[in-house]
């Protein structure tokens, strides 16, 4: 059996040994895709590392990154891990209070950015900088950086491999601020070990459908832990790393990769049901009608399946008409012909998406982490997904539920603890257990399904516990809708804010989206319309769950206002704040 790597900088050793191979991939000005072999990436992070220490950086000095996905992401990433230094990803879409917080909490001494508008930004905010480099060209650059440190190493030729070799798998390799839906963002302290074993472990469970050279497509943000661990993975299994550098390319990118493996969360995979019915609804004509019907068919087959159920004849008949007329054309024309894995993680996952994605033959296997385990904890097995849960724990991790439900966490991949704050970090971990904060259930067979977050469970004035994502999932497969808000603490029953889609609205209702969200939320009929669209999503609900009654936000929620994660995820107490006056009309109209 092959020892594990130590350290992230032996897993990228260990991967870019041997002949010269393709590693990664990004599309350039043209859209062609450009390759970068492993001794070409070999020789830049090895430059770049060089161009560091030349610039000062040192053991453990914290170094940050705000870009959105490229290579040369990857490429500063593994050259701050070789010259001993300490990686602070920053999200390219993060509020700029955060990025203040996130650069002075840290101490970072230089920052990569992706160019000199996103510079010119931060300083225009007021933001103290420290000594920035730009991925595209402007003086101060990557490449200037690389070309010094190829001066160096000149001079210097066994200085970068004494610095690598001091690298211990219990130095702190990243440090990674949590999203912060409810407060400041705090620095989870991740170890080479941590990511290490992470990578290792969970990419066991598709060690026999990813084999080298294998292409797979990267969507996810790199400042995310749950894709920077997947690289590293991809990696272990000499993959071809296709890196997806902007999400309105991603139907095209997945066309011409052809990936075997892709990994996501699920609202992209929402927004792809979305999109095939919403093309569907614009063609019209009998097109309009047959596709959104096999989608339905294909997932209540699908559902009957795997609940072993008996299937019945008509429901086998209309399957087999819908999967011929439509359904076995939507995976080809997505680019999954090569699929053998696609993974969801980071939310909550439905079961009815998961469930119409099997009615046109691709599996969704979801999985369940959190940035304080490096991240992955539970993950279904390829080709043997049990819808509805997030699988059973990864190899050498160990999980429990506390009296109360909430799941705990220990293993090798579970944190340092939390940067410049003990409190938090002996509230977080007892005695080696992590508590994730999440409520959830264990089956007999170590499937694990989320309940919540233990700190939004909210209880009715029925004294029924309500579990908001769960509702929020289900209103989220409506294309009708953007986003969901579930709230309802001390009511008779939930209500929801809703971010309407307004072009699929007006397109269903034949109205112009030129009349403006102000002038189309006040229409009787279009109130009518998203009132009824909310209760038919949620109708499988349990009663007590249904929502009744909805607000229709003026617009979407957004990263730059403070009302969403840089992941995506609401910020509950901050909209709660804002639209207090929208929460309050809408309780009182189902007390």
């Amino acid at each position: 059996m092959t020892e594990s790597p130590r350290t992230l900088i032996d897993l990228v050793a260990d991967a870019s040994d041997g002949p010269d191979r393709p590693m990664l991939a990004e599309r350039d000005r043209d859209g062609m895709w450009s390759m970068t072999g492993s001794y070409a990436l070999r020789g830049r992070v090895t430059a770049a590392a060089m161009g560091l220490r030349a610039a000062g950086i040192g053991r453990g000095d914290r170094v940050a990154i705000m870009s959105p996905n490229r290579v040369d992401w990857i490429v500063a990433k593994l050259a701050i891990l070789h010259a001993g230094g300490v990686a602070v990803p920053l999200y390219a879409t993060q509020a700029h209070d955060q990025v203040r917080h996130i650069l002075d909490h840290s101490g970072a001494r230089l920052l990569f950015v992706d160019g000199a508008p996103r510079r010119a930004a931060l300083l225009a905010d007021g933001i103290r900088l420290p000594r920035t480099i730009s991925f595209d060209p402007d003086g101060d650059d990557l490449a200037a950086l690389e070309a010094a440190g190829r001066a160096a190493e000149e001079l210097e030729p066994e200085a970068l491999a004494a610095i690598a070799a001091q690298v211990r798998p219990d130095d702190l390799a990243v440090l990674i601020y949590t999203s912060g839906t409810t407060g400041e963002p705090k620095g989870v302290m991740l170890t080479q070990r941590n990511i290490t074993s992470n990578a290792v472990d969970a990419f066991s469970l598709v060690a026999d459908i990813l084999r080298p050279g294998d292409a797979v497509l990267s969507v996810l943000p790199y400042a995310h832990i749950y894709e920077s661990t997947n690289v590293y993975g991809y990696f272990l299994r000499r993959s071809i790393v296709y890196v997806n550098t902007k999400l309105e390319g991603l139907l095209d990118d997945l066309r011409s990769v052809q990936p075997v493996m892709v990994l996501a969360v699920p609202r992209i995979f929402e927004r792809v049901l979305i999109a095939i019915v919403s093309k569907a609804k614009a063609a019209g004509g009998v097109r309009a009608r047959i596709v959104p019907w096999a989608l339905a068919i294909g997932r209540e087959y699908m559902r009957a399946r795997t609940a072993g159920s008996s299937v019945g004849i008509p429901l086998a008949v209309g399957y087999r008409l819908a999967h011929a007329l439509a359904l076995s054309k939507i995976k080809p024309t997505l680019g999954l012909s090569q699929l053998k894995f696609f993974g969801s993680g980071s939310a909550p996952l439905h079961p009815d998406t998961a469930l119409t994605f099997m009615g046109f033959d691709v599996e969704i296997s979801e999985g369940y982490g959190l940035t304080e385990c490096s991240p992955v904890v539970t993950a279904n097995v390829p080709r043997k997904p049990a819808i509805g849960t997030v699988g059973p724990v990864i190899p050498n991790v160990e999980i429990t539920l506390a009296a109360d439900g909430e799941l705990l966490v220990r293993g090798p991949g579970v944190m340092k603890g939390y940067y410049r704050d003990r409190e938090a970090t002996d509230r977080a971990i007892d005695n080696g257990w992590l508590h994730t904060g999440d409520i959830a259930t264990i089956r007999a067979d170590g499937c694990v399904r989320i309940i919540d977050r233990k700190n939004e469970l909210f209880k009715t004035s029925g004294g029924k516990y309500i579990a908001p994502s769960r509702i929020e999932s289900a209103l989220l497969r409506s294309i009708y809708f953007n986003q969901a808000m579930v709230f309802g603490a001390g009511r008779a029953h939930p209500a929801a804010l809703i971010s309407p889609n307004w072009k699929t609205v007006c397109s269903e209702l034949r109205l112009s989206d030129a009349l403006g969200a102000d002038v189309l939320a006040a229409r009787p009929d279009v109130v009518h319309f998203l009132q009824h669209e909310a209760r038919l999503q949620t109708a499988d609900l349990a009663p007590f769950e249904q929502i009744r009654t909805i607000g229709i936000l003026p617009r979407d929620l957004t990263i730059a206002d403070g009302e969403l994660s840089p992941t995506q995820k609401i910020r509950r107490r901050v909209v709660e704040r804002i639209y207090a006056g929208l929460i309050d009309s809408v309780a009182s109209a189902v007390a």
